[in-house]
């Protein structure tokens, strides 16, 4: 039986959700499998992938082929870094203890290098959000110097329109005021 390590296809449509199966290659691709070793959630940043180390270790050594995207899945996860390492101890190269402890320290170098990444993206998203900020304040004295350019216009129209009231007003009155004058001036003359 040729044994394949491949993505089961879940979820609903258009957010896919994978398991991680086990199956027998004439088998459909979400039919009958052998085992269930894990998850892969590719609609995270960055994609989410549970998984069983020992079980895919165990699996990949007795000979299951993966498909090109579980290959690279495992490789991310370190199975296959450690499948090198147990060859390199049943060679004799080092012992048990050496391969562990380089497979921790790459893992750990692993882990830094997914921190730093995040912490760039993190960085990034800060001044993208920083400088529309910025961009947005600049919008906002842009319109509020044109409001009180407005404002503006509008009280000077409005002290215009008062004072040519005001100023028909009183020559409305001050004509009013003649009048009687001239009239209380002209009887004295006479």
């Amino acid at each position: 039986m040729a044994t394949k390590i491949r993505l089961q296809r879940g979820g609903r449509k258009g957010y896919a959700f994978y398991s991680i199966v086990i199956a027998d290659v004439r088998a459909p691709r979400d039919g009958k499998f052998t085992e269930k070793i894990g998850t892969y959630n590719p609609n995270t940043n960055p994609a989410t992938v549970d998984l069983n180390f020992d079980r895919a270790l165990y699996w990949v050594e007795v000979g299951a082929q993966p498909t090109d995207t579980v290959r690279n899945i495992l490789s991310r996860e370190g199975v296959y870094l450690m499948k090198h390492l147990k060859g390199g101890v049943k060679k004799g190269a080092f012992d048990e203890a050496a391969a562990q402890k380089k497979f921790d320290a790459w893992k750990a170098d692993k882990q830094k290098g997914l921190e730093k990444i995040a912490a760039e993206e993190a960085k990034a998203k800060k001044d993208a959000a920083a400088k529309e900020l910025a961009q947005e304040k600049k919008v906002n004295e842009e319109i509020a110097k044109k409001v009180a350019e407005k404002k503006a216009a509008a009280e000077a129209a409005k002290a215009e329109e008062e004072a040519a009231k005001a100023a028909e007003a009183a020559a409305a009155e001050a004509p009013a005021e003649e009048a009687p004058a001239a009239e209380a001036e002209a009887p004295a003359a006479e």
